[in-house]
């Protein structure tokens, strides 16, 4: 266990966990409120947060962040080890072009140690040189051959480009390459490769790592002010950014699409994911635990169920729900909530907007 907790670095909680947060989206009443017909079946084991391991209830907030470390610890011992200290950040420029006010900087640097990584870097219209630092947003790509390209908006539908639209609304934002499509023929290769640098690290042990490496690219940049730093990401996508929203403190809001919450959801079972281990329905660990340890930065699911394609939706309300006494000890409102469009896999364009809306309400000033 000892060498899985040095795997993720812990970032210091900060003055952050518990702040006080004066403004609110209009709509979070609409987004938080748990509905009592929510779909239950096939969910996993969902045990209390507020139960210690004697059994015994958790009431106040010093009590939960005792469990809330013994959780960390039990998730980062199932994912595995990987390299630590983290390499310094040095980004090599590819190329660079501007598209409509956007600066797209193709960029290169270091993921683990020897590996590495490609991603867009994406700077607002008017960012000039010594100007007052913005947000910055981690932008992590679908399950898609055209990776970073579509959403960078170099390429593919307008619905795609989840990282240009939000740099040209005023953040800095940085999309990388999933390890998955870094210089192999297949995913099951990927993989392959992986297992054979860290024989005892998941698939999603080497996407957190890497998220986390993104969170480091877009802390040395002079661009960006290191304490409204975001996450989003669509399918593939949100699930890292549910992870690594979890696990990474330095994350202040976020935004996962269509990634599937639930376990049965979606093919978390994948080799590139978590393995067959979940299967099992007495399998101890479950999605809830890590939105508990998000508390109580601002998160937002969007679902598209029940239209075409959707893997997420009103099935993961009670894994939500499950959370939600973590958080209020925090106090209130609890900013966890899940907005289910109802349109299918795509972002929708008024779910979009919500998106939009949230990561900028959350990462104000």
């Amino acid at each position: 266990m000892r060498r899985a907790l040095l795997v993720l670095l812990w970032v210091t909680w900060g003055p952050c966990l518990g702040a006080a947060q004066t403004t609110d989206v209009s709509w979070l009443a609409e987004v938080t409120a748990v509905p009592a017909d929510a779909p239950r079946a096939g969910l996993g084991t969902i045990t209390p947060l507020l139960i210690d391991r004697s059994g015994q209830p958790i009431a106040t907030r010093e009590g939960w962040e005792r469990q809330r470390q013994a959780i960390r610890a039990a998730w980062l011992e199932f994912l595995g080890p990987m390299p630590d200290p983290r390499p310094p950040v040095t980004l090599q420029v590819l190329a660079t072009e501007l598209c409509d006010g956007v600066t797209r900087r193709l960029v290169r640097y270091e993921g683990e140690p020897g590996l590495w990584v490609e991603g867009y870097l994406l700077l607002p219209p008017g960012m000039q040189s010594g100007a007052p630092p913005r947000p910055g947003i981690v932008a992590f790509h679908a399950t898609t051959t055209a990776t970073i390209d579509a959403i960078a908006g170099v390429s593919g539908p307008e619905a795609a480009h989840l990282g240009w639209k939000l740099a040209s609304r005023g953040s800095v934002v940085f999309c990388p390459r999933c390890f998955l499509w870094q210089d192999v023929p297949s995913l099951d290769e990927a993989v392959r490769r992986h297992r054979q640098r860290h024989p005892q690290a998941l698939g999603m042990a080497k996407m957190l790592y890497d998220a986390m490496r993104a969170v480091d690219v877009l802390e040395s940049l002079p661009e960006v002010d290191r304490n409204r730093i975001g996450a989003v990401g669509h399918s593939l996508g949100a699930k890292e950014t549910l992870y690594l929203a979890a696990f990474d403190e330095r994350v202040q809001a976020a935004v996962a699409s269509e990634g599937g919450t639930g376990f049965r959801s979606t093919n978390w079972d994948a080799a590139w994911y978590l393995g067959e281990a979940i299967r099992d329905e007495r399998f101890p660990l479950n999605h809830h635990q890590l939105l508990g340890l998000i508390a109580p930065r601002p998160f937002l699911i969007l679902g598209g169920e029940t239209g075409p394609g959707a893997a997420d939706g009103d099935r993961s309300w009670p894994l939500l729900e499950a959370a939600l006494p973590a958080w209020r000890l925090y106090g209130t409102p609890a900013r966890l909530g899940l907005l289910n469009h109802g349109q299918g896999h795509a972002i929708s364009p008024e779910s979009f907007e919500r998106l939009a809306e949230w990561l900028a309400v959350y990462l104000a000033k």
